[in-house]
């Protein structure tokens, strides 16, 4: 690592948020105060307390980072040249963290083609916990499930499209969604929680046959998405 590193201006971490304190620990006897270190992690708050504990404080050359970018592929042979293009990034600097880090980092960025938004770690934690990490939970656990049934065949195969896009992320690499999941379980949880409690609506109105309240509950989803997708687009 210590060859990997010499004279880079730049070192990006661009392992599952699990691995991100081994690395720190690797990095930590060549650490360079003149470079700018960064990552790709998709939790934020577990970098920040990882750096903390190898450092005993959070260097001022650290700049947290998560590119929105992605499929359910992993590795180097999913690599794709225009991967970030018109994709979010989100930078989540330290209170220590250099100004003039975090205006490279974002020019850096900014030139793979991303869209470039500066947050609080926490915020951005809850937040992808809500557009990402639990969808992703949705994804496996219903694959899960059905993947359990005995006519399970018969299910997958007469899935259409919808299924398949439903389900496509369920095919996303294991190892790096326990990392994330265990890694943001704090705002995770209070998600799944919520979504039970809106499943246990639908099984009410359903069983009491309340058509409306049905009907009301779909609109309402698909306005709510249709927003966010005008602002997606805007």
């Amino acid at each position: 690592i210590a060859e990997a590193v010499a004279n880079a201006d730049c070192i990006v971490i661009a392992t599952p948020v699990g691995a991100i304190e081994s690395v720190l620990t690797l990095l930590k006897p060549f650490w360079d105060e003149k470079a700018i270190y960064t990552d790709v992690g998709s939790t934020k708050s577990s970098v920040i307390a990882a750096a903390e504990k190898v450092f005993g404080h959070v260097p001022d050359n650290l700049v947290p980072a998560h590119p929105i970018a992605g499929a359910e592929q992993s590795g180097a042979i999913a690599s794709v040249d225009d991967l970030f293009l018109h994709k979010r990034l989100i930078i989540t600097p330290h209170k220590t963290t250099q100004v003039s880090a975090v205006q490279k980092i974002q020019v850096f960025w900014e030139r793979l083609g991303a869209q470039v938004a500066i947050m609080d770690a926490a915020r951005h934690d809850a937040i992808l916990a809500a557009t990402s990490h639990l969808p992703h939970i949705v994804a496996f656990a219903m694959v899960d499930m059905l993947g359990h049934k005995d006519e399970q065949s018969e299910i997958f195969k007469y899935a259409a499209s919808g299924f398949r896009d439903f389900t496509r992320i369920a095919s996303s690499d294991p190892t790096m969604w326990l990392d994330i999941c265990t890694a943001n379980k704090n705002e995770i949880i209070p998600l799944i929680q919520q979504l039970k409690v809106e499943l246990d609506k639908i099984e009410r109105f359903l069983e009491t046959n309340n058509n409306q309240q049905l009907f009301n509950t779909f609109t309402y989803a698909g306005k709510a998405r249709q927003r966010f997708l005008d602002l997606y687009e805007n």
